[in-house]
């Protein structure tokens, strides 16, 4: 199973959160783990990073519905990053949304590699993992 540097999660729910990393540690997923509650402070926190020369996470989970910034205008804004910077980024979206529209519009933005229902299980990571190493 592949093991990713870095790793994201932007999601306001705590408890989601917590179950994730706890996931992860488990599953030896990633070795650094960056976590954001809204888009507004992920988009900031990873220009930042790249500004001191940091990459980008390797695996984005990204909840759409979050205060302050949603994951659709988050999507938006990391788009515009830089094609060079985003080469080595796939975002997974996670939600508890099963609106068609939310499925219709994450396979029209081909920055996002799949969408997982929440909550996030450790099926899930080790079928990313797989994916990842295709």
């Amino acid at each position: 199973m592949k093991k990713f540097e870095n790793v994201c999660i932007i999601d306001d729910d705590p408890i989601l959160i917590y179950g994730i990393k706890r996931l992860m540690k488990e599953v030896n997923f990633g070795d650094d783990i960056l976590v954001y509650n809204n888009g507004k402070d992920a988009i900031n926190g990873l220009r930042l990073n790249l500004e001191e020369g940091k990459k980008l996470p390797s695996i984005i989970f990204l909840d759409l519905n979050m205060p302050i910034m949603n994951g659709w205008d988050f999507l938006e804004d990391f788009c515009k990053i830089g094609e060079s910077e985003l080469k080595n980024t796939t975002i997974y979206i996670i939600s508890s949304s099963v609106d068609p529209r939310d499925l219709i519009r994450i396979k029209g933005c081909p920055i996002v590699k799949n969408y997982i229902l929440k909550p996030v299980t450790a099926k899930d990571l080790a079928a990313i993992q797989k994916e990842e190493v295709a």
